[in-house]
């Protein structure tokens, strides 16, 4: 009989149930908190079966921190409309992603925890906005967007400013949007009198 060589194919639901069962645990013990032993046991598997499906445990944390992250960051609702008010969108989007209760308890100390969160920013976030931009300097803008993005989750979520921390919401938004604007701004930009403009550019 023939036998298929490598790895088996994956089991979807074996997979969903590990990464609920990690959420949960993540949730309640944060990362230091949560073993392998115990995610194993809460989702009724082998320990071997969550090396399988996600690596370590930095990546079963990446999976379920960024599955849960695409769920609740409304990035597409945030990249459709006018582009001049991208940046209020995307503020909106972030601070109503990162005031969860469940997303600010996952996301616990640690550097494993900040190479996930990095990562997420990287691979997704920075990529969409600049395919959103578009032209030459696209990926510069949105590499500056992400920067006072991750500013923002960094000082007011992750390890909070006690400024930042203190306001609501929409302060923060107000605050921020000015700055968010002028880094998604394209380099070259026109000034001067209208039917005149001067171009301003490297």
């Amino acid at each position: 009989m023939n036998k298929t060589r490598g790895r088996p194919r994956g089991n979807p639901p074996t997979r969903a149930r590990i990464a609920e069962a990690a959420r949960e645990l993540f949730v309640e013990h944060g990362y230091r908190g949560t073993t392998l032993r115990a995610v194993a046991a809460a989702a009724g598997v082998d320990q071997a079966l969550i090396s399988y499906h996600f690596g370590s445990k930095q990546g079963l944390f990446g999976e379920v921190t960024q599955v849960q992250c695409a769920r609740a960051l409304d990035l597409a609702g945030a990249l459709r409309g006018d582009p001049a008010g991208l940046p209020d969108r995307l503020l909106r989007a972030v601070t109503d992603l990162w005031d969860d209760t469940d997303l600010n308890r996952l996301a616990m100390h640690g550097e494993d925890v900040m190479q996930v969160f990095r990562e997420y920013l990287e691979r997704e976030v920075l990529g969409r906005i600049a395919e959103y931009l578009g032209g030459p300097d696209a990926t510069e803008r949105a590499l500056a967007a992400v920067t006072v993005l991750g500013g923002l989750i960094f000082t007011r979520y992750l390890n909070p400013l006690p400024a930042s921390a203190q306001l609501d919401s929409a302060d923060v938004r107000r605050i921020l949007a000015p700055t968010l604007r002028a880094a998604l701004q394209s380099r070259t930009t026109r000034i001067g009198r209208p039917g005149r403009p001067v171009l301003v550019g490297r």
